[in-house]
C-alpha cells in the first residue's frame, strides 16, 4: 500500500506533470496540445505522460495518429483520486497555472492538424491573421 501511495506522491511532485493535471481539469487534451503549452519537447512530455498514467491520475486513448489523455475516470491506484482532489482544489491563484490556461485557449483556437504539424509556429500563425472583422467597411 506504501509502495502505491509513492508512486503517485511521486508523479504529482514534478512541477511539469502539475501543470499537465491542471490542464487537463478542462477536459481530454491531444498531447500536441499539451506540448505547446507547456513548452517542452514532445517526448519529454510523453515521458511525463507515462509516469501520470502509471500512477492512475491519466488514461490515455489512441485516435489515428494522435492520443488524446484525461484525468483518470477509475480508480487504477486507491491514492490517485484524492491526489486529484488535492490537486483540483489547488493553485487556482497560481500565475503559472493562469497562464498555462491562458495559452490552452489559443491553442484550442487552432486547428488539430495544424498544432499537431506545426507546432508553436502554428499558434503564432494564429496569434498574428487578422481576425475577420479587420479592414471591412463601418
Amino acid at each position: 500500500m506504501l509502495e502505491t501511495f509513492e508512486i503517485v506522491a511521486k508523479a504529482a511532485a514534478d512541477t511539469s506533470r502539475v501543470r499537465i493535471v491542471k490542464m487537463l481539469e478542462g477536459g481530454e487534451l491531444c498531447v500536441c496540445q499539451i506540448t505547446t503549452v507547456v513548452g517542452l519537447a514532445a517526448a519529454t512530455v510523453s515521458k511525463h505522460l507515462a509516469v501520470l498514467k502509471a500512477a492512475g491520475l491519466v488514461q490515455g486513448r489512441r485516435e489515428g495518429k494522435w492520443v488524446y489523455y484525461r484525468l483518470a475516470e477509475r480508480d487504477f491506484n486507491p491514492h490517485s483520486r484524492h491526489f486529484l482532489d488535492l490537486l483540483r482544489s489547488s493553485l487556482g491563484d497560481d500565475p503559472t497555472i493562469a497562464e498555462d490556461r491562458r495559452v490552452l485557449a489559443m491553442v484550442n483556437a487552432v486547428p488539430l492538424q495544424a498544432l499537431c504539424d506545426q507546432g508553436r509556429a502554428a499558434l503564432d500563425l494564429a496569434s498574428r491573421a487578422p481576425s475577420p472583422c479587420c479592414g471591412a467597411a463601418s
